[in-house]
């Protein structure tokens, strides 16, 4: 018996090899081009959220495809799988911060850990 581990990706995620992402990029940077010369503005929200914020509103079966856990601190938390929540929760955090209407873009990665379907991976 061999004590190789065998490299391989989790389920419902993937790698991008060098070609793929500069792709990526490249569309990434048309997007962000477009938004700013709309007037649009960036933010970033974080990949973990409180369960409670993230999960409020969602029914089970959303709960079931989240990456949830208990991080060091013993909090209870989970990766968005999606940024409207994150959104809101940004809105009601910042609200005296920001000038309405709130002409935003959210370029971000969002997890979800359901079985991989076609035309997903």
């Amino acid at each position: 018996m061999s004590d190789l581990i065998q490299p391989k990706v989790l389920k419902g995620f993937r790698d991008f090899l060098p070609a793929d992402e500069i792709e990526r990029a490249l569309l990434m940077e048309r997007l962000v081009k477009v938004f700013r010369d709309y007037g649009f503005v960036p933010i970033d929200t974080p990949a973990l959220e409180y369960s409670e914020i993230l999960l409020r509103k969602s029914g089970g079966e959303t709960e079931k495809q989240v990456f949830r856990f208990s991080d060091n601190g013993g909090r209870d938390v989970a990766m968005r799988f999606d940024l409207t929540v994150p959104l809101a929760r940004f809105v009601a955090e910042h609200k005296s911060e920001i000038y309405f209407p709130f002409k935003r873009y959210h370029l971000g990665k969002v997890w979800r850990g359901e079985k991989p379907q076609a035309g997903r991976y």
